[in-house]
C-alpha cells in the first residue's frame, strides 16, 4: 500500500486527487496540506511514502516545502543498514500547470522525484505515484531532461561538482552519464550487460559519495559538472 500525502491549495482541485487516489487499488491517501508549511508538519508526522506536491502556493511554496520535507525527513532517518543503503527518503512528486517552470528545477534540485503537469490523465498519475514509490525517481525522463537542459545553460556550475565526480568509478561514471540521458535502471543494465540490481547499487553509492538525495539531484549533478551537455553529449 503506497501511502500518499495531497498538497494543494486549490480546495477543488486537491479534493479530486483525493478523491481519485482513494479510489484506486493499492493507495492509502493519510493526509491532505493546504500549502507548505501545513505540508512540512504533516509530511512529519504522517511520514506517507509519496507527497503529490502543488508547485505554486501561497506562503511556503512547494520548493521551499519540499526542500524542508527533505532535510527534516534526512536528520531524522536511522544510519545505514547492514547493507549500506540509507532508508529511503519520502518521494515528492511536483504538480504544475506549466512543464518548463523555473520552480520545477529548482524542486527537483532540492530533492523532488519528478514532476507531473496538473493536466495529466488518472491513469497517468497513478502509473507516475507508483513509479516514484519504487523509486524510479524521474517519472517521463524525456521531460525532465529537456527541463534540467533548458535551466543549466542559464545557472551558474555548481560549485565542487568536477571534484566531486573523481571520486566516482569508472563504472559508477558511465552508470550516472546514461541515467542523465534518461534512460532507465532496466535500459542501462542492457547497455551495460549487467543486472538492474547492480545499476541500482552503483546508483546508490553514487548518491552517497555525491551526498545526494536524489536521482534527480544525481542528473542535475551531471549536467552542472559537464559529465553531461545540454544535447546529450559527454563532457
Amino acid at each position: 500500500m503506497i501511502r500518499v500525502l495531497v498538497v494543494d491549495d486549490q480546495d477543488l482541485i486537491r479534493a479530486g486527487l483525493v478523491a481519485l487516489l482513494r479510489a484506486a487499488p493499492g493507495v492509502e491517501v493519510v493526509g491532505e496540506a493546504a500549502d507548505g508549511e501545513q505540508a512540512v508538519t504533516r509530511a512529519a508526522l504522517l511520514r506517507p511514502d509519496v507527497i503529490l506536491m502543488d508547485i505554486r502556493m501561497p506562503g511556503m511554496d512547494g520548493t521551499a516545502a519540499t526542500e524542508r520535507i527533505l532535510a527534516e525527513a534526512a536528520a531524522a532517518r536511522p544510519g545505514p543498514e547492514p547493507s549500506g543503503e540509507m532508508a529511503a527518503l519520502p518521494r515528492v512528486l511536483m504538480l504544475t500547470t506549466f512543464d518548463l517552470d523555473e520552480y520545477v528545477y529548482a524542486a527537483l534540485r532540492a530533492g523532488a522525484s519528478g514532476f507531473l503537469l496538473k493536466d495529466t490523465g488518472p491513469a497517468r498519475l497513478l502509473g507516475a505515484i507508483d513509479a516514484v514509490a519504487r523509486g524510479d525517481m524521474l517519472f517521463a525522463p524525456s521531460v525532465t531532461r529537456r527541463l534540467i537542459e533548458a535551466y543549466v545553460q542559464r545557472s551558474e556550475p555548481a560549485p565542487d561538482s568536477p571534484a566531486l565526480l573523481e571520486t566516482l568509478t569508472a563504472r559508477e561514471r558511465e552508470v550516472l552519464l546514461l541515467t542523465a540521458r534518461g534512460m532507465s535502471n532496466s535500459e542501462i543494465a542492457e547497455q551495460l550487460y549487467i543486472s538492474q540490481a547492480t545499476v541500482k547499487t552503483h546508483l546508490n553509492r553514487t548518491m552517497t559519495k555525491l551526498d545526494l538525495d536524489s536521482r534527480a539531484q544525481a542528473v542535475i549533478m551531471a549536467y552542472e559538472s559537464g559529465l553531461v551537455t545540454p544535447g546529450g553529449s559527454a563532457g
